[in-house]
């Protein structure tokens, strides 16, 4: 009798669980253990989702489906190259598919941008959203904020800095969050796009959320609204593209409103360098001009906005994982369809990819099932090839930990952590409050 294929998935978002989906879909008799270094699972949709997109949060109820499959197995707080190395899994399983997807912001390379007071975006949202290797504490005592960024990302971080703390408390946000919005200072954000309306990156419906946020009002500058030939042909060729554009130029032409607080989006400012000495006093911008193909050039005309704090949105990076290629220009590790290769372009026997560790983080989470798609069709195209793993027993990965004496956390774990988000929640009237202590979600999972 033929036994099932034994598939090691690294990480436990999005793009893992669709690896594990495709796998146990595909026809082919297998079983998918994942692993995640983090107590919890779903990664990007629990710790890199703001927490007032309840819609998006809502992919968590897909992702449960798949966990809950018979054959998939969860194990939680396991980091791949301390708990489990490379001979490990090489020795239990017969492939192993890495989804660690892309955590870390990406550098942007001006001066001043590490003065005391910029932050990187991914760090932010990490904060607001619980993450347990995040500091609790973020001061938020600057009047003016600036976001470099023209992304779904920018936006999401310009909004929450813009919003009352009251009106987050509708979401999972912990206390510690809520105590810290409470104190933020801002009365105007900033978030400067160095190209035009047409090449910016928003969502139509993530960019009309800003201007239903209560006391906020959204501005653009008339002067802003530029179009070139290369403008014109984005608009034709995407309705997205007409949409952002359309409320965009609503929003620079109509009258101007007396509220609390505003968020400015500033277009054409290509940020040059941050000022300061001894921490962040404002952002020095380029203004650009469009160049008829889609880009722009500088003019050598600059501006000076007086900031109290920065945050950079310009993406997000991988991080490399121990005994496996990593391409560290794009943050990425290296595939062909998938299967991850050398640096002299050959594939690695058995050692697969998906989501953004492959591809980059581009694209919606709902892109990352195209993905999974076709990392599955290679690794199922070479399953005869394979070397099969010399200890296949299901039980093997569970004595190994054990045996380490790794803390891990399982499905039934996350049941249990979730029932008691859900009581916390339910004691203040709201669907959850997270848990965020790493020791303590540990500790919840692995109760008896």
């Amino acid at each position: 009798m033929v036994r099932a294929l034994r598939v090691a998935v690294i990480g436990a978002g999005p793009a893992g669980i669709y690896t594990a989906d495709t796998l146990m879909r595909s026809g082919v008799a297998c079983s998918v253990d994942l692993f995640d270094r983090l107590p919890a699972p779903f990664g990007l949709v629990r710790y890199g989702v703001a927490p007032d997109h309840p819609r998006i949060k809502g992919i968590v109820h897909a992702l449960h489906r798949v966990l809950d499959t018979p054959g998939v197995r969860l194990f939680g707080n396991v980091e791949y190259g301390r708990d489990l190395l490379l001979a490990d899994v090489r020795m239990l399983y017969d492939a192993v598919v890495v989804s660690t997807g892309c955590e870390r912001d990406r550098d942007l390379d001006i001066p001043g941008i590490d003065l005391p007071g910029s932050h990187g975006a991914a760090r932010f949202v990490q904060w607001f959203d619980g993450h347990p290797d995040v500091s609790r504490d973020w001061t938020l005592d600057a009047e003016h904020v600036g976001v470099i960024g023209a992304g779904n990302v920018a936006l999401d971080v310009a909004r929450v800095l813009a919003k009352a703390a009251d009106d987050m408390l509708d979401t999972e946000i912990p206390d510690n969050v809520h105590a810290g919005l409470a104190a933020n200072r801002a009365t105007d954000v900033h978030v400067f796009a160095r190209r035009g309306l047409a090449q910016a990156k928003f969502t139509p419906m993530e960019l009309r959320e800003l201007d239903h946020v209560p006391g906020v009002e959204v501005v653009v500058d008339p002067e802003d609204v530029e179009f070139d030939d290369g403008s014109l042909a984005a608009l034709r060729e995407s309705k997205q593209t007409q949409m952002v554009v359309r409320t965009l130029q609503d929003w620079a032409m109509r009258d101007r409103r007396r509220t609390p607080r505003r968020l400015h989006l500033h277009f054409l400012a290509n940020p040059v360098a941050v000022l300061g000495t001894d921490r962040v006093t404002g952002l020095r911008t380029e203004r650009m001009a469009l160049d008829g193909h889609g880009g722009v050039t500088g003019t050598g005309v600059h501006t000076d906005h007086p900031l109290q704090a920065l945050y950079r949105a310009v993406g997000y990076i991988g991080s490399e994982l121990p005994e496996l290629p990593f391409d560290r220009l794009t943050g990425t590790t290296p595939h062909r369809a998938g299967r991850i290769v050398d640096f002299d372009g050959q594939p690695v026997p058995g050692l697969y990819a998906s989501g953004w560790i492959k591809r980059g983080p581009i694209g919606l989470i709902g892109h990352t099932k195209g993905c999974a798609l076709e990392t599955v069709t290679s690794l199922l195209a070479d399953r005869e090839e394979l070397t099969p793993a010399p200890v296949p027993d299901p039980a093997a990965v569970v004595e190994l930990l054990e045996e380490r004496g790794t803390a891990y956390t399982t499905w039934d774990g996350w049941l249990r952590l979730d029932k008691h988000e859900r009581r916390l929640g339910e004691a203040r009237g709201r669907d959850r409050i997270k848990v965020v202590p790493r020791r303590e979600m540990t500790e919840i999972s692995r109760a008896s």
